[in-house]
């Protein structure tokens, strides 16, 4: 259409939804195929021992992305611990069910809050970290100094932050979950009038197996999804430090969208299954 021509609002519709939904594509395109070559590089490293995984690479990262990370996700799990106790403790002490926060408390760490809140935290924490330091190494030109040698990209500067972040995230939430609890019944306890007996003795009985893994699901789904969008647009920066700013907002962004989403969707799972 000739420039400043007006559009009809049917076509203009049109149009806005067809760029969106071409964006959207792209995006879940680039992200898939980045997954399946970080799944195809793992396998012929660790499978059929054709390429060397590259361990100290891998154990960088798990440093960087986990270890540095426990105190935050400790700290904002904590808190939401407290404040999920301090909460809840009046509706349900009217009607004289105050001792059932353990039970409140328990479900809601291990299945949601924990794994949510921790790939949350890492989002801010490692995400943006990743996508600025790959796009850094674009604008640098070190991503074609790469190429130029015959180096994967992928396999060196993708692959280990992807497992790392899976099996960080995975942890942390572990610890995320301890400390929530461990929060929500000190205040419990200390401040709300519940013995530490009945805490205990209602946890363990609310609290099942299922209630652990499918949190460590989720994730593990979360540290995938975090590592793939953080690295998908680290790599693709172009127009220098504006790039790299515009990267590490839209990894932030998209990435906690995005896990939300998949958060919504294993909960309709879950639920369709009987594991809710």
């Amino acid at each position: 259409m000739p420039k400043g021509t007006k559009m009809f609002f049917p076509f203009r519709l049109l149009d806005i939804l067809g760029s969106i939904s071409v964006r959207l594509f792209s995006f879940l395109g680039g992200i898939i195929w980045l997954l399946a070559e970080v799944v195809k590089l793992l396998w012929t490293s660790c499978i059929l021992n054709r390429v060397r995984f590259g361990k100290g690479a891998f154990v960088t990262q798990i440093v960087r992305i986990g270890v540095r990370s426990i105190g935050i996700v400790c700290l904002v799990c904590g808190c939401i611990g407290l404040i999920l106790a301090i909460q809840m403790q009046p509706p349900l002490a009217e009607f004289g069910q105050a001792d059932k926060i353990a039970n409140i408390v328990g479900v809601a760490v291990l299945r949601e809050l924990g794994p949510l809140i921790a790939a949350i935290v890492l989002t801010g924490f490692a995400g943006a970290s990743i996508a600025a330091e790959l796009g850094t190494m674009v604008v640098g030109e070190e991503i074609e100094a790469l190429h130029s040698q015959a180096l994967n990209p992928i396999r060196f500067l993708v692959m280990p932050r992807v497992l790392a972040t899976v099996l960080s995230l995975t942890l942390l939430t572990i610890i995320g979950d301890v400390i929530a609890i461990v929060a929500a019944c000190f205040v419990t306890v200390q401040f709300l009038g519940v013995p530490y007996d009945v805490y205990i003795d209602n946890t363990l009985s609310q609290v099942v197996l299922a209630d652990f893994i499918t949190g460590l699901m989720k994730a593990a789904v979360f540290g995938m999804i975090l590592a793939a969008i953080a690295c998908h647009n680290g790599l693709k920066v172009s127009g220098g430090a504006a790039g790299v700013g515009k990267a590490t907002t839209d990894t932030v962004v998209q990435t906690i969208l995005t896990i939300v989403i998949v958060d919504m969707v294993f909960t309709l799972v879950f639920y369709q299954f009987g594991w809710t």
